[in-house]
């Protein structure tokens, strides 16, 4: 299985698009090393704007190359991007529907390395609830070009929460399409729910559950908003039991997206999986904060085998 990073693809997808497309421009805020954007920079440098570590200039100059008719890619860690500029992001780029492409980097537990202060785990929160925004989160590189590509081609705001580590690229049996929940695996006794890294953790713990004679079902939630209620309710439907599994906060996240469609279309027992309420500790450890918070694979499958018994 080949690994690769999420925010690598990003920028050797820059460096292609910008060939054929003259109006694809980006802004960055002191981090180009880190977002990859620096690919960009080296191959068309009149395109490219650093702005310092100034996260709402970074979004304000984005908007004003938007509006001038210039495709405009903004990138910082996904902290920084959408907590410091939610102001600039909310009344200027989403208000008036804007050719911006936010995309972070660093997004979730993927930033452990910098320290607490750089742990994005309100960012899809902040970003679904506003109008007109559309939130994706890739599963791995390959799918991570196929939503610039979406991005570039349908235009409008979006988010796009890459992140930092080399991660598997996943077999997958579909073509991507913004809006859409895609089955990675079939499944009768309970619907594991998971974006980016999450979707591989729970394939393994779907099946470590196959070992318990449990079939789990995997959707891969690629784009949390607009989110694909259909799928979801099918889903419900066929096994009545749901696990939602994130890197991000169960407040406002995946599982909070995932409880507001079922609540309305088929109430079923939903178990948020995630960061909880609270601040992230001092570690600079990944596997210790999925172990703290109870998502790794073999966590993930006792919470199943759990929730499918619970259910009998």
């Amino acid at each position: 299985m080949s690994l690769k990073a999420t925010r690598d693809a990003y920028g050797e997808w820059l460096v292609e698009a910008g060939k054929t497309n003259p109006d694809i421009v980006v802004v960055d805020a002191d981090l180009a090393e880190s977002t990859k954007t620096i690919m960009f920079g080296k191959a068309y440098p009149e395109r490219f704007f650093d702005v310092g570590a100034a996260e709402q200039n970074l979004v304000d100059v984005a908007a004003g190359l938007a509006i001038g008719g210039k495709k405009a890619f903004a990138s910082s860690f996904a902290y920084f991007l959408t907590g410091r500029a939610w102001d600039q992001i909310r009344n200027i780029v989403a208000h008036d529907n804007l050719n911006v492409c936010l995309v972070a980097s660093h997004g979730g537990l993927s930033a452990v390395a910098d320290g607490a202060s750089h742990l994005a785990f309100q960012d899809i929160a902040l970003m679904r609830v506003i109008p007109n925004m559309k939130v994706i989160v890739p599963v791995d590189a390959e799918e991570t070009k196929s939503a610039l590509d979406a991005a570039l081609k349908t235009g409008g705001p979006y988010y796009i929460r890459l992140r930092r580590d080399k991660e598997p690229i996943l077999q997958k049996g579909y073509q991507f399409k913004v809006g859409r929940v895609e089955t990675m695996r079939d499944g009768e006794d309970v619907t594991l729910i998971a974006f980016g890294p999450m979707v591989d953790a729970s394939l393994k713990a779907a099946t470590a559950l196959k070992e318990r004679m449990i079939d789990a079902r995997v959707l891969n939630v690629h784009t949390v908003k607009p989110l694909d209620g259909d799928a979801l309710e099918v889903a419900a439907k066929t096994t009545g039991t749901v696990l939602t599994v994130e890197d991000h906060s169960i407040l406002g996240g995946l599982g909070g997206a995932v409880a507001e469609s079922l609540s309305e279309r088929y109430p079923v027992p939903i178990t948020r999986l995630g960061i909880p309420d609270v601040y992230a500790g001092s570690s600079r450890n990944a596997e210790s904060y999925l172990k703290e918070y109870g998502l790794t694979p073999m966590q993930i499958a006792d919470r199943a085998e759990k929730a499918v018994e619970k259910r009998k």
